[in-house]
């Protein structure tokens, strides 16, 4: 096993070891007040080990999206929008973590700091950069993030589709299109069976829930004072025009009917194609669940959850596992979501507020009825110990609804790294490991180890 990082940027090439790199950070874990938390905690559980246990097998991981971490997806919608005049892109995501090149070493250190999981996606667009003309390359470019999972002995959860889409594919009128459904299970057929066995988890989509939650959101201080809704429609109408598509669509600014009737399809006819190839593959999908609590006044909850997850709660039933992503609470009144009066608000304007993922695990395993796989849960800060806090509390919330057999299998953080946020751009800190975009060196933060040392301890 190669024992060395290589960070490249601007040129030069940095070689230092693995083990370097993660006693340098626990020398800093323990230097600070989130070290003695941490040490603290292992040393000293509070509660005894059978309380403290997760169950066998438990899954413990991190996420990272294609788009978000691989850098210079040219062929996607995504891209596209980045770069057209008025964009609402805050920064075009451009080189990223370049994840593309540096994943051995990413996935080495994923498994050096005791995680057992990793979840990533596909970028489509590279596999299929024109319609019906497929890369073997990428195929097999794929295939070697898979095989270094196993190396590492992580098992790999796969996203086939994680927001960007091909642009050729976006052109054609994207999730709107009438062909969209066969389109996209011909992409799940044709990567799957390039992939053979090497795939531990398979999801369809990741949160094909997002245009009607979006449509709940209002966003005060947004760009040009426009809502969320308004600003997709802002954008939609300008790529269009500068594009010359005017069928051009995507997840987030097409007709919201329109996209989640193409995403149902597509999830049904993905699945079949998926299990045509491989039968034994356990293959769900990832929903993003807020932990919805009503307003005192004047509360449409019950209505957000039957426009927002309901349909994708039944499909969900038809699936081998479903996956929760969850962040925070929203105080739900009428068709907006509310936060909390003086509550403490991370990056990208959630409250903090970890309790959300024992209540949404609780919600979506009652609704769904199949095992719950906790796939993103995490918040964005540059103070890593309100990080370790987060994590603390919201694990300590999971194992209660474990302990009262709430059937969960796994827990995977967002993210592995700090990376692009989409129209946030890179300011959102998520990751565990933190990124310079310049030298593209990974510094592993305090949180990382906390969250590694409960992995490879399978208990709190």
């Amino acid at each position: 096993m190669n024992s060395e990082i290589h960070f490249k940027g601007s040129g030069i090439i940095k070689t230092i070891s693995r083990r370097d790199v993660l006693r340098q950070a626990s020398a800093a874990l323990i230097a600070s007040g989130v070290g003695r938390l941490a040490l603290a905690h292992s040393a000293h559980p509070a509660v005894n080990e059978k309380t403290a246990g997760f169950p066998d097998k438990f899954l413990w991981g991190c996420a990272t999206a294609g788009y978000q971490v691989e850098g210079n997806n040219i062929n996607t919608d995504l891209w596209a929008m980045e770069h057209i005049q008025g964009t609402i892109f805050k920064e075009p995501s451009g080189d990223a973590c370049d994840h593309y090149h540096l994943f051995p070493q990413d996935i080495a250190m994923l498994a050096d700091l005791g995680f057992n999981t990793y979840r990533f996606s596909l970028e489509w667009s590279r596999i299929e950069p024109e319609e019906g003309q497929f890369s073997n390359a990428e195929l097999d470019h794929y295939k070697q993030m898979l095989a270094a999972c196993h190396q590492h002995s992580l098992t790999p959860m796969l996203t086939y589709s994680h927001f960007s889409l091909p642009r050729w594919f976006a052109i054609k009128g994207g999730w709107e299109n009438e062909k969209a459904p066969d389109l996209f299970a011909r992409f799940c057929e044709k990567a799957t069976r390039h992939f053979g066995d090497l795939v531990g988890y398979a999801s369809t989509l990741n949160e094909p829930d997002i245009p009607q939650l979006l449509g709940w959101v209002v966003i005060h201080g947004a760009p040009f004072g426009m809502s969320v809704t308004e600003m997709m429609r802002y954008s939609l109408k300008n790529a269009r025009k500068q594009l010359n598509a005017p069928e051009f669509s995507d997840l987030f600014m097409g007709d919201g009917k329109k996209v989640r009737d193409g995403l149902l399809a597509a999830h049904a006819k993905g699945r079949d194609a998926i299990k045509s190839v491989r039968p034994d593959l356990p293959v769900g999908l990832n929903l993003a669940i807020s932990d919805d609590q009503p307003a005192p006044e004047n509360s449409h909850l019950e209505e957000k959850r039957a426009d927002v997850y309901a349909p994708w709660l039944d499909a969900a039933k038809h699936c081998d596992w479903l996956g929760v992503q969850v962040y925070s609470r929203s105080i739900v009144g009428k068709k907006d979501l509310l936060p909390a009066k003086g509550a403490e608000l991370t990056q990208t304007g959630m409250e903090f507020y970890p309790e959300c993922l024992e209540h949404v695990v609780r919600y979506a395993s009652k609704e769904a009825g199949v095992p719950i796989f906790v796939t993103e849960n995490g918040i964005a800060t540059e103070d890593d110990t309100r990080r370790v806090e987060y994590i603390q509390r919201a694990l300590a919330g999971l194992k209660r609804a474990i302990d009262d057999g709430i059937d969960v299998r796994g827990y995977i953080a967002w993210s592995l790294l700090d990376n692009f946020e989409w129209t946030s751009g890179y300011k959102p800190k998520f990751g565990l490991v933190s990124v310079d975009l310049q030298t593209q060196k990974r510094t592993v933060k305090p949180s990382a180890l906390y969250l590694g040392n409960i992995a490879r301890k399978n208990a709190l």
